[in-house]
């Protein structure tokens, strides 16, 4: 065994038990044994700098036998380089000017427009005649209190003046309903996604060093499109329904959705159903406004029988549905990291999600036509059996099934 390996070894043996003044002074021991090429033998064995071996034979020579000082601390009180902050406080009064969100507001600020990275901030300061580094930069931002941080989002624009009354209102419309053991479903569109070897955002378990391989540039695919996944959430069975169109997201294929729901999950589990209650947005294809939205629901109505109840969410509050937070974002978990590169995978994917909690989706393809731009007119508006609630009838409407169905 040569000298280095002896070296290492007894130093690994012992390194677990002593403190940086005496793993120093094991080192310099070991280095002035050795004698010439010792520093370099034992720096390489031991892990530590030459610049410490030499501290250490220092501390030998000096005070040879004299325990290290202190008491048992590894410093002496107030050794070490002093901080930058205590040095000066002049940078940290500069670096506080370029970051604070103040000066956002003021175009003289030398980062104003600019990304206030630690690189950038540096070389801004050494302008000022500073001697700082990136390094120190992270240390002074540590010591404002600052760390970086995304923007989150709050503020949900105009609030409605019945926000909380009209929430207060669906809650005791869905409590009723479920009482009664009429089915509730929430409903919305989810996310167009682009269907073939694309990007899909999050991480998934792959051999080390071989990440699937995807497209660079996210052009449509001529072939495969966009596909819109639309959504029915059964609040009280805790399942749902989602229907993948590949043509356009339109109110006819919101409620073909909702009617595919109905004849293979819903009226199994609610046969004796009179009643439909549907939570939704206020807008998209399921908006409070869209006429076809209305007309297609009363053919709904018409075909099973049952008065369909409509509550819309207020503005401004779409992630507020069930459905976002209880299904979708499942969905996005499910497929993270995996790139759609069919219809066939985005079908399967969304149906074999599920959660702890038990909830079970079906899904399938939807290869109809829905054509966009669908004239509902004034006639055939009237002709529907509406009745509106007394509270917001705008958002909260029922729609009766009429005895002579078209």
């Amino acid at each position: 065994m040569d000298a280095k390996t002896s070296v290492k070894a007894k130093y690994e043996a012992l390194s677990g038990r002593l403190n940086e003044a005496t793993q120093r002074l094991r080192a310099a021991v070991e280095a002035r044994s050795l004698g010439r090429g010792g520093v370099t033998t034992g720096a390489e064995a031991s892990g530590l700098s030459r610049t410490t071996l030499y501290a250490g034979l220092r501390e030998l020579e000096l005070a040879p036998g004299k325990p290290a000082s202190g008491g048992g601390r590894i410093r002496a009180p107030g050794g070490g380089r002093k901080r930058l902050a205590d040095q000066d406080p002049t940078p940290l009064r500069d670096l506080d000017a370029l970051v604070e969100p103040s000066t956002r507001g003021d175009p003289q600020s030398p980062l104003r427009w600019t990304c206030k990275s630690t690189p950038r901030l540096a070389k801004e300061l050494q302008s000022k005649g500073h001697k700082v580094s990136q390094r120190s930069i992270c240390d002074l931002l540590a010591h404002l209190g600052y760390s970086l941080q995304a923007p989150r989002k709050i503020h949900e624009g105009g609030r409605h003046g019945d926000r909380d009354a009209q929430f207060a209102y669906i809650a005791s419309m869905v409590a009723q309903y479920q009482q009664a053991g009429e089915p509730v479903i929430s409903v919305d569109t989810k996310k167009k996604e682009l269907a073939g070897d694309f990007k899909n955002a999050g991480q998934e378990w792959q051999p080390k060093g071989k990440p699937e391989a995807v497209r660079v540039y996210d052009f449509i695919d001529p072939t495969l499109g966009k596909v819109a996944p639309y959504g029915v959430y059964d609040i009280s069975a805790n399942q749902g329904w989602v229907s993948v169109s590949i043509t356009h997201d339109t109110a006819e294929f919101a409620v073909e959705t909702i009617r595919r729901w109905w004849r293979e999950m819903g009226q199994p589990l609610y046969s004796t159903a009179r009643r439909l209650l549907i939570t939704a947005d206020c807008g998209g294809s399921n908006g409070y406004r869209v006429r076809l939205w209305r007309f297609a629901l009363q053919q709904l109505a018409d075909e099973t029988g049952m008065s369909v109840q409509v509550c819309h969410l207020p503005p401004g509050t779409s992630k507020w549905n069930k459905i976002e937070h209880r299904m979708f974002c499942h969905i996005t978990q499910n497929w993270r990291g995996r790139p759609l590169i069919s219809r066939e995978v985005v079908v399967n994917l969304i149906g074999q999600t599920t959660t702890a909690k038990g909830l079970h989706i079906h899904a399938e393809l939807d290869d109809n036509d829905y054509p966009a731009g669908v004239k509902v007119s004034d006639a055939m508006l009237a002709d529907l059996a509406l009745e509106r609630d007394d509270f917001h009838g705008e958002w909260n409407y029922r729609l009766s099934p009429r005895g002579n169905t078209p």
